[in-house]
């Protein structure tokens, strides 16, 4: 009897993550509010954080975000990281979030980054240990929740953009729902005032005039970093090929939010393939990178001819 039960609490546990989208990890760094005299610092405190980490873990990993089924071994890696430096009540908390997303490489064990953000400024929010984090598409529940959620849609379709082209339409529209139903008056982070917002990171992807940053999307991990281990000759120019996409809207809307993230977390994964290729190659990607993201030249110089 007690090996049938293990057999169905297994099988639970099996079926209660298959359909589940992603693989999230939550890291919540509360030390700035332990070293400091503020009136919910102490030790005693450090229990609403194991919780708060254990809260957003299964706000995310816990709820359906699409109608496909993923089995385990597809669920999307991502992670948060919450650095609090703030605490002016029980519930309140001011902190700097980021944001990472991987996605694994076809035919090797090599995973990607497609995301690794750092929003400016704080994050202002409550946090309550007794009540759930609710979320709704078309109203608003809190800011966590919102900005979770935000940040959920935004991933898939990062990601189901890099498998087909503009496969993350229909995620990019959602995130955009998330931004309407927030209030921008009185919460920040969500209106077009400021150039690097998540008003901007959902209208990249939503606005036609980036179609080069999506199109790159796709080309450089689909035709490019999936062919590697197949051509590598085809997949090197399928990047050069994005990244000339990626130049295209850069032309009409240089220092987009997105495509410089797109850069700053791709060029050293670039400098890395191209450092084995021949000197033409090279040379493009240097010109590339210094008419996308003049910032990152540096990182590629080696490869300017003298």
């Amino acid at each position: 009897m007690r090996k049938l039960c293990s057999i169905v609490l297994i099988l639970c546990g099996f079926l209660s993550v298959r359909g589940q989208e992603f693989r999230c990890t939550v890291n919540i760094n509360s030390q700035k509010l332990l070293t400091t005299t503020q009136q919910y610092g102490s030790e005693n405190d450090k229990k609403v954080f194991e919780n708060m980490k254990q809260a957003i873990e299964d706000f995310v990993n816990g709820r359906r975000w699409t109608t496909m089924d993923f089995q385990q071994q597809e669920q999307i890696e991502c992670s948060f990281s919450l650095i609090l430096n703030q605490r002016t009540s029980a519930t309140d908390f001011a902190g700097q979030l980021s944001v990472q997303l991987k996605r694994p490489v076809y035919n090797s064990t090599y995973t990607t980054g497609l995301l690794n953000y750092l929003e400016q400024g704080n994050l202002t929010f409550s946090f309550n240990e007794s009540q759930p984090l609710d979320f709704d598409l078309n109203n608003f529940s809190s800011v966590l929740s919102s900005v979770l959620g935000y940040y959920c849609y935004i991933m898939l379709g990062m990601y189901f953009d890099s498998f087909s082209p503009a496969g993350g339409d229909a995620f990019f529209q959602l995130a955009q729902q998330v931004v309407q139903a927030v209030n921008t008056a009185t919460y920040s982070g969500w209106d077009s005032k400021s150039s690097r917002n998540r008003y901007w990171f959902m209208e990249n992807h939503t606005n036609s005039a980036y179609a080069g940053l999506r199109n790159a999307n796709y080309l450089y991990h689909r035709l490019g970093l999936d062919l590697m281990t197949r051509d590598q000759a085809i997949a090197r120019q399928n990047i050069i090929q994005a990244l000339e996409n990626l130049q295209q809207s850069a032309k009409t809307n240089p220092g987009a939010l997105s495509i410089q993230q797109f850069v700053d977390v791709k060029i050293q994964e670039i400098v890395s393939i191209f450092t084995p290729a021949p000197a033409d190659e090279q040379q493009q990607i240097y010109d590339l990178v210094a008419a996308i993201s003049p910032i990152n030249t540096v990182k590629v110089r080696s490869f300017k001819k003298k």
